[in-house]
Parts: structure tokens; sequence; C-alpha cells
């Protein structure tokens, strides 16, 4: 769902909605006190809806963020167990991380495609490489276009440069298996803005 004003809010809250709805469902069929087999459910059968092309509707406004992340967070307060720890605790003992760090993770895979050929979307039409060569860093470098609006600032295009960017001279090229791998390990949450939302606790690093 597509707003006049090109806000998801509107898509959020269907999406979310429907999260719900699954997640009451789940809890109510599984008759179990294994909380990584309702952890496994929740992957499978509710994350894609509030994923399923997040790289286009991805939210920027904090409310915005932590309605879509309190589908997760609600689910894993009501776990057998759980229910008196903080949410980045529960995230730990699960293994499972912040659904705003996800949708980082899924637009650098999707920037990782469009730079390396892997999908149907011609690459200069949304980025241009960072022609010095002299800087820090990786290779792979983009060039960050100035935005004169809000709205441009937060498509896919120019938000996920900066990110991409940061990545450091150890990423993993060489394959998208490897890639996808590398940025399990690699710390993005100042990108983050909700700040709370962390993939593990520290004491789980």
């Amino acid at each position: 769902m597509v707003a006049h004003d090109l806000s998801p809010s509107l898509h959020i809250s269907e999406i979310t909605a429907k999260a719900y709805q699954r997640t009451n469902s789940i809890l109510r069929c599984f008759a179990s006190n294994d909380v990584n087999l309702f952890a496994r459910a929740f992957t499978v059968y509710v994350r894609p809806l509030v994923e399923y092309c997040s790289t286009v509707w991805s939210p920027c406004l904090k409310q915005d963020i932590e309605q879509t992340e309190k589908v997760q967070r609600r689910f894993t307060m009501r776990l057998h167990k759980l229910r008196s720890l903080l949410y980045k605790n529960r995230l730990c003992f699960l293994g499972l991380p912040s659904l705003e760090l996800r949708r980082v993770q899924l637009d650098l895979v999707y920037c990782y495609k469009i730079v390396f050929g892997l999908v149907n979307v011609n690459f200069s039409d949304l980025f241009e490489f960072y022609r010095v060569t002299s800087t820090r860093g990786h290779a792979y470098k983009l060039y960050k276009s100035h935005c004169n609006h809000s709205t441009r600032s937060r498509f896919f295009a120019e938000r996920i440069v900066l990110v991409w960017n940061s990545l450091p001279t150890s990423v993993n090229f060489a394959s998208l298996s490897g890639f996808k791998n590398f940025l399990l390990r690699v710390d993005l949450t100042q990108f983050l803005k909700c700040i709370w939302l962390f993939l593990y606790c520290k004491d789980c690093t």
C-alpha cells in the first residue's frame, strides 16, 4: 500500500495486523514449552509477512519502526519463561535479530545483488561508483548524492549508500552466501534508529 506522500505507515498497519493474527494462531495451535519451537514457527510463518519487499517500504520514522518491531516483541514476551526478560535479552536467548536490523541486512543483500548483477536491475539507474580510489574502505564504494527532500532520502538507493560504504575492508564480496554470513558478524547498530534494538546482547557476542 502506497500513500500519496509515499509514507509506508498504511502498509505497515496492514501487515502488522495480519502478523498479529498469525502469531495468535501459532500460540493457540502449538502445545509445547519449547521456546525454540515457537521462535522457529515465528521465523517461518510470521516474519515473512513483515519483511516482504522491505527494500521498498522500509520505515524511517521511529513510530513506524516501533510498530513493526512490536510484532516480534509481543510474541517473544508471551513465550513461556521469557516474560520477565527485557526484549533484547529475549532476542539473545532465542538467537533472533531485531526486525529493524534484519531490514538493514536485507537492504545490503539487495544492494550486493545490484552491484554484482545478480538481479535484473540496471546498476546505473540507481547507483554510481565513488570515483576517488585513495579513500579507506572496500573497493566498491558508492557515490552519495545530495537529497533536497526527505522523501527521496528514504528511498532504498539513497539510504543504503552510507551503510554499504561503511562496511570494513574485510567484507567478503566473493560470493552472495559469503556476504550474507559476513553480515551476521558485522556491527550495524550505528544505523539503527531504535538504539535499544540490538542483534545480540554484548554477553552473547
